[in-house]
């Protein structure tokens, strides 16, 4: 049954059972922390945002209510926190929109998470959400608890409503910029979630500074669009994409001039996942992100009525692991068929990823996104992987830089001063080879 959602042999009548209990060992091949992304109304949302990949998996539960019930819950909750052997614990709800289900469900969350939690064991919450349906009810509640919030904004209003719109097609900025407001006022944390399309990719600049300055956003992740209509075509064919996906060449060059106005004056005070992970690769640490990792694996997705898959991204029934009603999610993590999902992120890589001089900080980037051929025919190529290689090759030196105050115990930040007091006219101590001025413009 494991290929079959619960959702569509449920209807039998029978009454499933509150959940299985945590085996009495360990399996060895379970990692020792994993994250889970818990989806409580499944693909359901009060937004119809243009390049949503998650919308249609409604399909997957025809006739489904989407509403994640009071014993898949207190089964998740409970299983996530006694499978995880990590003195601190992430409990976190994104969708569609996680808010649909309404504030009493996310009390009952906190609830459960504070009983499960074993004696030296910190709960931490997080929530994805588009922030239109906030309110000070939520705000206050959010502060409370100690929620780190997520909020998706892809820049100002003009580049955001571009996609971002509601069911009836209307603009959503306005919605969401009160939402985000409401959070500030309650002094509730949160990160900004910004996806890179064909709309908003010409301007980095305007887009970074406007979540810096005008969203007060001191985390923000940027996404890229990728949405592939059609397989590919002869070697060394381009691919074919929707109009909204963000070109190879376009991302990397986005990623560019915002790192060149970053390292002069933002390092240690605005944090950006893709720098940050770069930086830990060229440290030799792990990247923090399963994307720019060698393997993958230990981020499911978990959907409203127990099912668990493989990855968000890989939400259907090839990758679909069983339901917590029957399995203990620390078995299914740990499965044969999670772990072969994971290796095959480093082991599908083809030869010209791993002759890459920048494999150890890319490792092909996402599988979802590798549908393009290598120069020489060979499939599996990322889509971005020119937009990656230039961006990696561009802030090399600067990393290497960073690194090298990393191991003096000096703080990163340190290469904003190091930059500033060297004269425009003088090569770059960042490593590029080019004059300060020509390396970081005006910025500094």
């Amino acid at each position: 049954m494991i290929g079959v959602p619960v959702a569509l042999r449920a209807r039998s009548g029978t009454v499933r059972p509150v959940g299985p209990a945590h085996p009495a060992t360990r399996p060895l091949t379970a990692p020792p922390g994993f994250h889970v992304m818990a989806k409580p109304t499944g693909a359901i949302c009060n937004l119809d945002c243009r390049y949503c990949f998650y919308l249609d998996k409604e399909s997957l539960y025809p006739g489904d209510r989407f509403h994640m019930s009071g014993e898949v819950l207190e089964s998740y909750v409970r299983q996530v926190v006694e499978a995880q052997t990590a003195s601190v614990v992430t409990i976190a709800w994104q969708g569609g929109e996680p808010t649909l289900m309404g504030l009493s469900f996310f009390e009952r969350a906190v609830e459960l998470a504070e009983r499960a939690a074993r004696p030296g064991q910190r709960i931490e919450h997080t929530i994805q959400t588009n922030a239109t349906l906030l309110t000070r009810d939520w705000a206050r509640f959010l502060a409370r608890h100690g929620f780190l919030v997520g909020v998706s904004i892809d820049g100002p209003p003009a580049y955001h409503d571009l996609y971002r719109v509601d069911k009836r097609g209307r603009p959503t900025f306005a919605r969401v910029a009160r939402g985000l407001e409401l959070l500030r006022e309650h002094g509730v944390a949160y990160n900004i979630l910004c996806t890179v399309h064909a709309g908003n990719a010409g301007v980095p600049l305007e887009v970074y500074r406007f979540l810096r300055d005008d969203c007060g956003a001191s985390f923000i992740q940027f996404i890229p669009i990728v949405e592939p209509i059609a397989e590919p075509g002869a070697a060394g064919d381009a691919p074919a994409v929707s109009g909204r996906t963000v070109s190879a060449a376009e991302w990397g060059s986005f990623l560019c001039e915002v790192f060149d106005e970053w390292v002069v004056r933002d390092v240690g005070r605005v944090f950006v996942q893709s720098f940050d992970a770069a930086l830990a690769s060229f440290a030799g640490a792990p990247p923090g992100i399963c994307v720019f990792a060698k393997t993958c694996g230990d981020a499911v997705a978990l959907e409203h009525n127990g099912d668990v898959y493989s990855c968000d991204h890989f939400v259907d029934a090839d990758h679909l692991l069983g339901n917590i009603c029957d399995t203990h999610l620390v078995e299914l993590v740990g499965s044969s068929a999670q772990r072969r999902f994971g290796a095959a992120k480093h082991d599908t890589l083809p030869s010209y990823c791993l002759e890459c001089d920048v494999l150890f900080a890319c490792f092909g980037e996402c599988p979802k996104n590798r549908f393009a051929t290598t120069p020489s025919g060979e499939a599996g190529l990322n889509y971005l992987c020119a937009g990656y290689k230039t961006f990696f090759h561009h802030v090399s030196g600067s990393m290497r830089l960073m690194v090298d105050l990393l191991e003096r115990r000096r703080p990163p930040a340190e290469i904003m001063g190091i930059i500033a007091s060297t004269p425009r006219n003088e090569q770059c101590p960042c490593g590029s080879g080019r004059k300060v001025k020509a390396c970081h413009g005006g910025r500094r």
